[in-house]
């Protein structure tokens, strides 16, 4: 038996934990087997085919509310003490800046899609994770309807790749030590459920674990990664002989029974049962393994020398997330969250200020992002990857009187790049004290439209028979941003 899980400790009334992703017989003969399980899979999604594209997102939710004003719109014309305090960087793109703390990103400018205009109505955390991860489509953030976006996805295209067999909602995640980090982390657990969908739809969630010692958590990952309770069951636990004698066999029972079968539907399977093997040695797993990577591209992605924290610190791992995130795209998983945690810089008991805190976070983000960017161009994926940066809400246009911003819904961080669509591009303009928009302003459920529209074919998804029709009406509760398209 083999079985794939988050480690989480819920479980429903049948005993089984809430994340259990797979439970494979590996010589089960009466039950259904991995498989078969592949073959139902790819047989309903074959139902969607025609409304999928084939295209992924990798969302970076930035979870505590970055600062709208010294990520990507420092509005220096401001008032001192509204405008950026950590400065800006020009871009590549004439009379556009960001940030102080975004150099590098700044450099990639041209592939990406900034919005200087959105903003929604839930200005506490907890509600705030619930209503954007969900695209809007629960408004209040209650958790009373609505669905996490990724599960919302798929609901759609199903939950496992058709060919491959990773599942296709993944929600990255690290072993947070900071009190304020750990309840970030919470938060985006609660944000990223299935709703009504059901919990088949909910995230194959993977915590990016760290030694917790003062060493670099990007070396010697393969011995970490086998310590993972996800990543050490989707290891085969038996001899390979054993699995050849056991593989021999179901073989000779297939060509008896493939002798009895009139009608071929058991040669259909043989595809799959391929696919599964190749899941369980090592094709899942191998997804969250970068050690076959180019050293030099693990060298630009690792965020490891940046310490993140308030009153208890670790390395940066944002870039090792971000490097995964573009693995499990290639693997065949549609819907990527990358879990950053931190943002909420009020210059409190718990959090640190906004120039403190962005040079920990917002040196992270420039790097990640920038090697992610150059990462997926040169490997032909900046076309089918969409990356969204988000998070919960914005930050006050004030700095309060310890030097920190405090939470502020009427505007906030939003960002694109790839996807097919149109980048090197800023959305919108924010008013003159950066508190709410100015123009074309952008809605949650507009978020959510416009990623649906990435994904998928929407006219032709209004039409399919079979889907839940709550689905639909939902996802047309907003409009695609329509300059991207």
């Amino acid at each position: 038996m083999l079985t794939v899980f988050s480690g989480r400790s819920s479980r429903d009334c049948e005993g089984a934990s809430r994340r259990d992703f797979l439970q494979v017989g590996a010589i089960s003969l009466g039950s259904l087997t991995l498989p078969e399980l592949l073959a139902a899979r790819a047989t309903a999604a074959a139902r969607g085919e025609s409304f999928v594209k084939d295209k992924a997102v990798v969302l970076l939710y930035l979870s505590g509310g970055a600062s709208h004003i010294e990520t990507f719109d420092p509005k220096m014309s401001a008032p001192v003490g509204t405008r950026s305090v950590t400065g800006e960087v020009t871009t590549n793109i004439p009379g556009v800046t960001y940030g102080g703390t975004f150099p590098q990103l700044a450099t990639h400018a041209n592939k990406l899609a900034v919005i200087r205009s959105f903003a929604h109505k839930v200005g506490s955390h907890q509600q705030a994770h619930v209503h954007v991860l969900s695209g809007g489509t629960d408004s209040q953030g209650r958790q009373e309807n609505g669905f996490s976006m990724g599960s919302c996805y798929s609901r759609l295209r199903g939950t496992n790749h058709p060919a491959t067999g990773m599942p296709t909602y993944a929600l990255l995640t690290e072993k947070e030590i900071d009190g304020q980090y750990r309840k970030e982390l919470g938060r985006v657990n609660k944000g990223s459920w299935p709703g009504s969908l059901g919990q088949s739809y909910a995230p194959f969630g993977h915590q990016i674990g760290w030694s917790g010692e003062d060493d670099d958590p990007m070396k010697d990952d393969r011995s970490r990664q086998e310590q993972n309770p996800l990543a050490a069951n989707m290891k085969l636990n038996i001899p390979s002989t054993v699995l050849e004698n056991r593989v021999q066999l179901l073989r000779s029972i297939n060509n008896l029974r493939r002798q009895i079968d009139l009608d071929g539907a058991l040669d259909s399977v043989e595809h799959f049962r391929a696919q599964a093997l190749n899941l369980i040695l090592g094709g899942a797993a191998d997804a969250f393994d970068f050690n076959k990577e180019d050293a030099g591209l693990i060298e630009r992605y690792d965020t490891s020398h940046i310490r993140i924290g308030h009153k208890l610190f670790r390395p940066s791992s944002l870039g090792k997330q971000m490097l995964v995130a573009r693995r499990l795209c290639e693997a065949g998983c549609g819907f990527v969250t990358v879990h950053s945690a931190g943002w909420d810089m009020h210059a409190d008991g718990n959090n640190p200020g906004i120039v403190k805190g962005m040079e920990m976070l917002g040196r992270s983000l420039d790097q990640a992002v920038s090697a992610f960017l150059e990462d997926v161009e040169s490997r032909g994926l900046s076309d089918k990857i969409l990356l969204v940066i988000t998070g919960d809400f914005g930050r006050t246009p004030r700095i309060n009187k310890n030097g920190g911003r405090d939470h502020w819904a009427k505007l906030g961080t939003l960002a694109f790049a790839g996807g097919g669509l149109k980048m090197g591009q800023v959305i919108g303009q924010s008013a003159r004290n950066v508190d709410i928009p100015a123009s074309d302003p952008i809605s949650t459920p507009d978020l959510m439209a416009t990623i649906m529209h990435t994904l998928f074919d929407v006219g032709k998804l209004r039409v399919r028979q079979g889907l839940p029709r709550n689905i639909i009406k939902l996802l047309e509760n907003g409009q695609p941003i329509e300059q991207l398209f």
